[in-house]
C-alpha cells in the first residue's frame, strides 16, 4: 500500500521531460498531418491533444466532415482534392467507413498516429505555459494530462501550434489578430461591416434516431422556450442531422476563446429548444418515433485568433489566384463568411463567393513573423478575416500542416530557421521535396529526377481518346452539359454524339475553354454551332474549326434543351469528366455566381460533375483520336490532371497491360513509388456522407513487378491507396522493371500517374 504523511509544502505533480525535434500542439486534422509527415521524415515528434480522441472538428466529439478545395463538388475546381497524408487518411476512411461513421474515423486517426514510431502521443493533455529562452524563441512548452495527473515538460528546436486558438503562439507573445480588417487594409471589397459582424461563431450538432415506437420528450429547464424565429429563417428539415445542421451557430459577437463555455450553453439551449419544438409543437407528426441519439458536448469552433506571418493571405490572393514564389500548397474553398449573430440572425447562414480555380498558399503564412522557431498550422495561419473564410476548412489546413511537418524536417537537416526557408535557393529545393512526397502545388511541377528518367519507357498499349462508349443511360438535357477533354493546339476536334429528341428541335453545341489554362471555368467560347435534330434517335457529328491556343482542357458544351436527352457512357477514364451548368445548394445558390457590384468577386458559371454512381462521361466519338495518355507521362512530374491528363492509361482492349522501364545496363534499385489514380475530383467526405463504393473505381487494385530476368520481385492484390511505396528487402540489380497491371473493371482502363525509382 501507499501511505504518505502530511506535507506542509504540498506536493508537486508527477513530471516527465520529453525531448523531441518537433512539438505539435493540437491533434485536429492539421496537427495529425503535421506530426505524421514530420515523423515519416525521421523527426522525433511529440503530439499533444487536449481531447481524448484525434481529429478536432472531424472527430466523434464534433462530427464535421472534412472538406477543402473540392467544395463538395460544387465549384469549378476539378481534380482538387488535397494529397499527401490527408489523402491517404480519406482513402482509408472510405475503404473502412463508407457510411461516414465519425467513431470509425477516430480509430483510423489513432491507428495512423500510433503506427509512427517517431511520434509520442499525449491525449487529454493541455498546453498551459510557454517558456522562452529569448524574446523571440521558445524553449519549452508545459502541459498537463488530467487523466494521469502528470506534468509534461516538452523541449524541441521547433514548435508547431495547431491548437485552434493558438495557445502556444499566444503565450509566446506572437502577433495576432481577432476580428475583421477594414476594406482598405488589404483592398478587400468583401470585408464585412459592423452590422454583419467580425467573427464566425461555433456550432454544435445533434443526431436523431427512429425507435420504431412513439417517444415522448420533456425539454430541460434551460432549453429555449420559443424557437419559431430560428425555424422561420432556416430551411429546417426533420431528416437533417449532424453537420447538415451547420447553421446552428452562435458566438460571433463574443470572445470566441474565453467565452466558449458560454457559447456552448447557448447552443445547447437552442438545440434542446429546437427538439422540444419538433416533438411537442404538433407541427412535425413524422417525428413521433424519433429520439435524440447524440448531442455534441463541445462546440466546433470556426474562428478565434489568427497569427501574423511574413505574409498575410487576403481576398485578392484567392480571387485573382495570385502566384507566390514560395507557394507550398493551395486552397479552393469559397470565401465563406457567416453573420456574427448566427442562428439568431435573419440573414442567410453563410455568404459564399468562389474563385474560378484553386489558389496558392505561400510558406510565409505558415510561421510566426516574431517567434523564430514557431510554425503555424490549422485555422490560425496568417490571413485576413476574409481569406480565412476560405483557408479555415479542414482539408486546407491539413494540407498546410503537412507542409509544416516537411518544412521542420528540411530546416533541421539544413540548419535553417523557418524564415530562412523562403530564401530563393532554399524554397526552390524545398518545393521540389514537397512534390516528391506527393504534395500538389498549383503551377509547379516536379523536376527532381530519379532513376526512371535515365530509362526508356514503353508500354503494351496507350489509350487513344477516340471512343467513350455509348453504353450509358440517356440523360435529359435539363442542364447545359459538357464533356471535359485534354487538348493541345495541334488537336482538331470532330466529335460524334447521340441524342434522343421528343420532337424536332435545335441544340446549340459549343467549344469552350478557360481563360487561364490551369482553370476549369469555361468562360471563353471559341465556337458555337446550332444543330438541327429530328424527333427520335439522332447521331450528330460536329466538326469544330477552332483550336485551342495552348495545352489545356476543352469543354464540349451542349446547351440546355429539355426536349432532348443525350447518351452517356459507363466508362470511368482518368482525366476526363462530364460536368453540368448547375449548382450544389450546400455551397451556392445558382448556376451562375452573380455577386453584388463593388465586392471584388467575379461573375461566372458553375460547371459541376455528378457524384458516382451517376454517369461520369458523355458517350462520344472523337476523330482523329486524341493521344493524351503517353507512356512517358509517368516521368513528367505531375501527379494529377492539370492542363493535361498527365497519366499513362492502357487501352481497355489490352488484356494484359504493362509498362516497362528499361536501362542500358543493370542498376541497383532499393525502392519505388507508384502513384495511382484515386479520382482527385471526389471530395471523399469523412463523415455523414454515404459513399457508393469502398474503393475509388479508377484505382488499380492488382499489379506485379518483374525484373529483367523475368523474376516477380513484388506483387500486390487489393490495392486501394493512391501512393504505393515499395521498399525491397534487398536491393534489386536489373536492367528493367516491368509493371503488369489489371484493369480495375471492364469500363475502367488501368492508369498510372507517376513511377519513381530510387
Amino acid at each position: 500500500m501507499i501511505k504518505s504523511e502530511f506535507s506542509s509544502l504540498g506536493r508537486l505533480a508527477e513530471e516527465v521531460v520529453l525531448n523531441a525535434d518537433l512539438v505539435v500542439t493540437g491533434g485536429g486534422m492539421a496537427g495529425v498531418c503535421a506530426a505524421i509527415n514530420a515523423a515519416r521524415l525521421n523527426l522525433k515528434v511529440v503530439l499533444i491533444q487536449d481531447r481524448p480522441v484525434l481529429g478536432g472538428n472531424a472527430s466523434s466529439e464534433v462530427r464535421l466532415w472534412i472538406l477543402g478545395a473540392t467544395s463538395s463538388m460544387g465549384n469549378n475546381n476539378r481534380w482538387a482534392r488535397e494529397g499527401g497524408v490527408l489523402n491517404e487518411i480519406l482513402v482509408e476512411n472510405m475503404y473502412r467507413n463508407p457510411d461516414g461513421n465519425a467513431i470509425i474515423l477516430d480509430t483510423i486517426l489513432l491507428e495512423k498516429v500510433t503506427a509512427e514510431r517517431n511520434i509520442t502521443l499525449l491525449l487529454n493533455t493541455a498546453a498551459y505555459e510557454v517558456i522562452k529562452y529569448s524574446s523571440d524563441k521558445i524553449d519549452k512548452v508545459l502541459a498537463f494530462c488530467s487523466q494521469n495527473s502528470t506534468k509534461y515538460v516538452l523541449q524541441a528546436p521547433f514548435f508547431c501550434d495547431a491548437s485552434g486558438d493558438g495557445i502556444v503562439a499566444f503565450q509566446a507573445g506572437a502577433a495576432f489578430r481577432m476580428g475583421a480588417e477594414s476594406k482598405e487594409e488589404f483592398d478587400e471589397g468583401f470585408a464585412p461591416d459592423e452590422e454583419y459582424g467580425e467573427l464566425l461563431g461555433h456550432s454544435i450538432y445533434f443526431y436523431s434516431k427512429d425507435m420504431g415506437r412513439p417517444i415522448s420528450y420533456t425539454a430541460p429547464a434551460y432549453a429555449l422556450k420559443d424557437v419559431s424565429d430560428i425555424i422561420k429563417y432556416r430551411s429546417f428539415d426533420i431528416d437533417d442531422f449532424g453537420c447538415k445542421l451547420w447553421w446552428i451557430e452562435y458566438g460571433g459577437r463574443l470572445d470566441t476563446v474565453h467565452q466558449t463555455e458560454d457559447i456552448k450553453w447557448e447552443l445547447w439551449k437552442v438545440i434542446y429548444g429546437i427538439w422540444d419544438h419538433v416533438k411537442n409543437s404538433g407541427k412535425y407528426p413524422e417525428a413521433e418515433n424519433l429520439t435524440l441519439e447524440w448531442v455534441g458536448t463541445i462546440p466546433g469552433k470556426r474562428e478565434s485568433r489568427r497569427f501574423e506571418g511574413d505574409y498575410m493571405l487576403s481576398q485578392k490572393d484567392v480571387i485573382e489566384q495570385r502566384e507566390h514564389f514560395d507557394a507550398v500548397t493551395y486552397g479552393g474553398w469559397a470565401l465563406d463568411l457567416h453573420p456574427a449573430d448566427g442562428v439568431f440572425s435573419d440573414r442567410p447562414g453563410c455568404n459564399q463567393w468562389h474563385a474560378k480555380g484553386v489558389y496558392q498558399i505561400p510558406l510565409r503564412c505558415l510561421y510566426s513573423k516574431n517567434i523564430k522557431n514557431l510554425w503555424l498550422a490549422g485555422r490560425i495561419i496568417s490571413s485576413s478575416h476574409v481569406a480565412f473564410g476560405s483557408s479555415r476548412v479542414m482539408a486546407t489546413v491539413a494540407a498546410c500542416a503537412q507542409v509544416v511537418g516537411s518544412a521542420a524536417a528540411y530546416c533541421l537537416k539544413n540548419n535553417l530557421q523557418p524564415s530562412d526557408l523562403v530564401k530563393p535557393e532554399a524554397i526552390k529545393s524545398f518545393q521540389q521535396e514537397l512534390l516528391l512526397e506527393g504534395q500538389y502545388i498549383p503551377n509547379i511541377n516536379l523536376e527532381i529526377q530519379n532513376l526512371a528518367h535515365q530509362a526508356t519507357i514503353t508500354s503494351s498499349s496507350e489509350f487513344k481518346l477516340g471512343n467513350l462508349h455509348f453504353n450509358g443511360e440517356w440523360q435529359k438535357l435539363e442542364y447545359s452539359t459538357a464533356q471535359l477533354i485534354p487538348v493541345n493546339p495541334a488537336d482538331i476536334l470532330n466529335v460524334t454524339l447521340q441524342f434522343q429528341a421528343n420532337e424536332d428541335t435545335v441544340i446549340k453545341i459549343q467549344l469552350r475553354v478557360s481563360d487561364k489554362p490551369q482553370n476549369y471555368t469555361p468562360e471563353n467560347i471559341l465556337e458555337s454551332q446550332d444543330i438541327i435534330v429530328k424527333a427520335g434517335f439522332n447521331e450528330v457529328t460536329v466538326n469544330f474549326n477552332e483550336t485551342v491556343s495552348q495545352e489545356q482542357y476543352a469543354f464540349i458544351c451542349i446547351e440546355r434543351n429539355e426536349l432532348v436527352a443525350v447518351k452517356t457512357s459507363k466508362m470511368f477514364l482518368t482525366g476526363t469528366m462530364m460536368v453540368m451548368n448547375r449548382f450544389n445548394k450546400a455551397v451556392a445558390t445558382s448556376g451562375v455566381q452573380s455577386p453584388p457590384d463593388g465586392i471584388g468577386i467575379d461573375t461566372f458559371e458553375f460547371w459541376c460533375p455528378s457524384r458516382r454512381p451517376a454517369p461520369q462521361n458523355l458517350g462520344m466519338n472523337i476523330y482523329p483520336a486524341l493521344e493524351p495518355y503517353k507512356s512517358e507521362n509517368i516521368i513528367n512530374g505531375a501527379l494529377r490532371p492539370t492542363t493535361k491528363a498527365n497519366a499513362w492509361v492502357a487501352d481497355l482492349n489490352d488484356t494484359k497491360p504493362y509498362l516497362q522501364i528499361k536501362w542500358q545496363e543493370k542498376i541497383e534499385i532499393k525502392e519505388m513509388k507508384l502513384f495511382f489514380d484515386s479520382d482527385f475530383d471526389h471530395p471523399l467526405e469523412s463523415t455523414l456522407r454515404v459513399h457508393p463504393e469502398r474503393i475509388v473505381p479508377h484505382t488499380v487494385r492488382d499489379y506485379y513487378l518483374v525484373d529483367g530476368a523475368k523474376n516477380v520481385i513484388y506483387k500486390r492484390k487489393g490495392n486501394y491507396q493512391t501512393i504505393n511505396h515499395i521498399i525491397f528487402d534487398k536491393s534489386i540489380n536489373t536492367d528493367s522493371i516491368t509493371i503488369h497491371l489489371a484493369h480495375p473493371s471492364e469500363n475502367v482502363p488501368a492508369a498510372l500517374f507517376e513511377v519513381q525509382v530510387f
